[in-house]
C-alpha cells in the first residue's frame, strides 16, 4: 500500500478514477447512443446524471478489479458503463422516493423536469410536479434496460465469454436488483423506527444498498479478467468480498458526511437524512446513548420535514456530544481494514495497491 495513501494523499487513486471515468463518458455517450432515447426530455433525463460529474468509483473499481487479476481492463468497458448506468437508474428513482430536490449540486431529475413542464409547456404546479416524477420514472426505467444491453456488448462487441456475461446478467437480475429493493425497501420502511431497531438490521440494510453492488462490480471486473463468471473461484471470491465491505463503508462514511460534510462539496443538503427520519448507525446509536431529555430532542426533530436549521444544528450537536459519529467513524475504518485482508490472496500489482487505496479514501473523502 502507498504511503501517500496512509497520509491521505489520494492524487494517484483519483487520477486512475478520472482517467477511467473519461474513457466510461467518451463511450456512454457515442451517437448511437443519444439517438436511443426519444423524445428529448427523456433524453436529457437519461444523460442528466451521467454528465453531472459523479465520481464513478462503481465502474472504476469494475475495471481495477479486471486489471488486478490480469485481464485487459478495456475489455471491461462495456461492463463497467452497464454498472454505471445501472446504478444510475437507482439514483433517478431514489430521489423520487426520498424527495430530493438536487444531486451533485443539481436539481434532481424529478424536480428538472417539473419545473421544465411549467416554463415550457405553462402547467400548473400540481401537474408539473408529477411530469417530472414521471420522466424519473421512466428515465430510470430505460436506464435499467440499457443497463443490460451495455452488458450484452461485452460479448457482441468486446469479445467476452458468452456464458460470462450471460451469468453476469443473470446475478444482476435474480441477486442484485431483489437485494438493492429490499434495501431501499427497508430504508423507508425504517425511517423514524430507530428506536426499535438493531445495530445489524442497520448495518444489513446498509449493504443491501450500497455493498450489493459495489461487489457485483467486483465480481463482474473479476469475471472478465478471468473469462469465467463462477463466483467460488478464489481471485473472484477475494475481489468481491472486499468490495462487499468497501460498499458497506462507504455508504456509512455517506450518512457520516450527510451530518458533518460540506454541502457545496457534497452537492445535497446537510441534515437532509435527520429531516427525512432516516434511520442511520449515527442516529440508532445516538437514541441508545441518550437520557430522556436528549431522546426526546432527538425524536421531536427526527423525521420533521419542517425543522429549522437550528433545530437540525441541534439534534447534529447532540450526535457529536454522544460520540455517535466517532463511533460510526470506528465502524467504517474496522469495516475497511477487514476488507483489506481479502486483497492479500491478490498478487501484487499496481492495481491491487489502486484498490487498496481506494479502500482508504471511502472513509477518508469529504463528498
Amino acid at each position: 500500500m502507498s504511503d501517500s495513501a496512509n497520509d491521505g494523499d489520494f492524487s494517484e487513486l483519483l487520477e486512475a478514477v478520472a482517467s477511467r471515468k473519461r474513457m466510461l463518458l467518451e463511450y456512454l455517450t457515442q451517437e448511437r447512443f443519444l439517438r436511443r432515447f426519444q423524445p428529448a426530455h427523456i433524453r436529457d433525463a437519461v444523460f442528466s446524471y451521467v454528465r453531472a460529474g459523479g465520481k464513478s468509483l462503481r465502474p472504476a473499481v469494475a475495471m481495477l478489479a479486471c486489471g488486478a487479476l490480469g485481464g485487459d481492463e478495456s475489455r471491461a468497458l462495456p461492463v463497467a458503463a452497464a454498472i454505471e448506468i445501472y446504478h444510475t437508474w437507482t439514483l433517478v428513482h431514489d430521489d423520487v422516493i426520498d424527495r430530493d430536490d438536487t444531486r451533485r449540486g443539481l436539481p434532481t431529475v424529478h424536480r428538472d423536469f417539473a419545473r421544465r413542464a411549467a416554463e415550457e409547456f405553462g402547467w400548473a404546479p400540481d401537474e408539473a410536479e408529477h411530469y417530472g416524477r414521471t420522466i424519473a420514472m421512466l428515465a430510470g426505467d430505460v436506464q435499467q434496460s440499457w443497463s443490460w444491453s451495455l452488458l450484452f456488448e461485452a460479448h457482441l462487441e468486446y469479445g467476452a465469454p458468452a456464458e460470462v456475461v450471460l451469468q453476469l446478467g443473470q446475478d444482476l437480475a435474480s441477486q442484485v436488483t431483489p437485494l438493492l429493493v429490499e434495501g431501499e425497501t427497508l430504508d423507508v420502511q425504517y425511517s423514524g423506527e430507530a428506536l426499535t431497531l438493531s445495530e445489524p438490521a442497520v448495518i444489513d440494510m446498509l449493504w443491501k444498498k450500497t455493498g450489493v453492488l459495489y461487489e457485483f462490480a467486483g465480481r463482474a471486473g473479476a469475471a472478465i479478467a478471468l473469462k469465467d463468471a463462477d463466483a467460488d473461484l478464489p481471485a473472484a471470491r477475494a475481489i468481491a468480498s472486499f468490495c462487499s465491505l468497501c460498499g458497506a463503508a462507504f455508504q456509512i462514511q455517506d450518512d457520516i458526511l450527510g451530518i458533518v460534510g460540506d454541502e457545496r462539496q457534497l452537492g445535497k443538503p446537510v441534515g437532509s437524512d435527520i429531516r427525512e427520519g432516516k434511520t442511520t448507525l449515527l442516529t440508532l446509536k445516538a437514541l441508545e446513548r441518550a437520557d430522556a431529555q436528549q431522546r426526546e430532542s432527538i425524536l421531536r426533530t427526527l423525521g420533521a420535514s419542517k425543522a429549522s436549521p437550528a433545530e437540525v444544528q441541534a439534534v447534529i450537536q447532540l450526535l457529536r456530544e454522544l460520540g455517535t459519529i466517532a463511533y460510526a467513524q470506528e465502524r467504517s475504518r474496522e469495516t475497511v481494514e477487514k476488507a483489506l485482508g481479502h486483497l492479500a490472496a491478490l498478487p501484487q500489482s499496481a492495481n491491487r495497491g489502486l484498490l487498496e487505496q481506494w479502500a482508504l479514501y471511502l472513509i477518508q473523502r469529504q463528498f
